[in-house]
């Protein structure tokens, strides 16, 4: 007993020197590594993300309440975040990206501006809106992938009848990360047109580009890719090779004149689930937003499953095995932070 009471007392003045060295320390800004070495370097990436589906159905009578609420001119960007549910208040989908649900109505205009992030737009719904980015504008529809490179100006509009909704996918996390945020409104709403809407597909749409081109950065100078020509290309796929057992048939988009990744902080997918295809686990250390173009089906994480149609939203974390069924044909377009993970050489893979 006497024993005990020695190590009792022994441990409580190590324990009173080290509080006291601490403190110490800390009106300094420093800090003992080893107090916290195991919660930063850990066995596995341990991501407050969680898994998440965002129903179509749901958000939809949303977007058309805030449309009545507030216009596009006065929000800027009239968009419902999706914020991650472990990841509340911070605007993240997941730890480094972005995504959100933009709307604008017939006859509106959502002024031009510029940032260092970069942002993509997947279409959802409608048809007829316009997008112009550095004086060259395209019309978009559903399926369609258009990038808005960092610090080039674009602004919105929808000539159609219809409402008209896409996906925004920004790396902003990551650009603030960096500190390297800067944004700039456009002298006007609405940027002179220079260019017609089928003339950056021309250049560099059809494995040509000019010869007088000069990369002016890593972004593909395609800037729109049609879903009819993605649908296509998934469709020969399906017909002339097998599913793969994890992800079905699947396309990355590219620079067309580089090959590499189209934008260079996200790296964006189209894949084709057959119908009845039940994939086996697949994890990976990049956080992966889906959107679905069509079929219905769903994903499966940590024992969740998370039925998905149409219009549909998900999150699956970095390094949780999910995977995917299809109960009738499916196409999903996703989006994740892959190329700078590879560019550190961090990107990781299971299955």
């Amino acid at each position: 007993m006497n024993g005990d009471r020695m190590t009792d007392a022994g441990e409580q003045r190590v324990s009173l020197e080290r509080k006291a060295f601490y403190n110490k320390i800390d009106a300094a800004n420093c800090t003992p590594l080893w107090e916290v070495l195991h919660s930063l370097v850990t066995v596995k990436p341990n991501t407050p993300c969680l898994p998440y589906l965002w129903k179509w159905a749901t958000v939809w009578p949303w977007l058309q309440e805030g449309g009545q609420l507030i216009t596009a001119r006065e929000a800027e960007r009239r968009v419902l975040v999706l914020e991650n549910p472990g990841l509340r208040g911070q605007t993240r989908v997941t730890h480094s990206l972005y995504a959100g649900l933009q709307l604008i109505l017939p006859g509106e205009v959502a002024p031009a501006h510029r940032h260092s992030q970069s942002a993509l737009r997947f279409i959802l719904h409608g048809g007829g809106a316009y997008t112009t980015v550095d004086g060259e504008k395209v019309t978009m529809n559903v399926g369609d992938f258009v990038i808005t490179p960092s610090w080039t100006f674009h602004d919105h509009g929808n000539l159609s009848d219809e409402p008209m909704v896409w996906l925004d996918g920004l790396d902003l996390p990551i650009v603030e990360l960096l500190d390297a945020q800067f944004r700039e409104d456009g002298a006007s709403d609405m940027q002179k047109v220079e260019r017609s809407s089928g003339t950056n597909l021309a250049r560099f749409g059809n494995t040509m580009k000019p010869v007088e081109y000069k990369a002016r950065s890593r972004t593909s100078p395609l800037f729109w890719y049609p879903y009819e020509r993605t649908r296509e290309a998934l469709e020969t796929l399906r017909d002339q090779d097998d599913a793969h057992v994890c992800w079905g048939h699947k396309l990355q988009y590219t620079n067309p004149v580089t090959g590499d990744w189209a934008i260079p902080t996200m790296g964006t997918f189209m894949q084709m689930l057959p119908s009845g295809f039940r994939g086996k686990p697949y994890q990976s250390t990049d956080s992966t937003v889906y959107a679905v173009v069509e079929g219905r089906g769903r994903c499966v994480i940590n024992g969740q499953a998370m039925e998905f149609g149409p219009k549909d939203v998900f999150v699956c974390p970095s390094w949780m095995p999910y995977t995917l069924e299809a109960d009738e044909q499916s196409v999903l377009f996703s989006y994740s932070d892959r190329p700078v993970q590879q560019a550190l050489d961090l990107w990781r893979e299971k299955f």
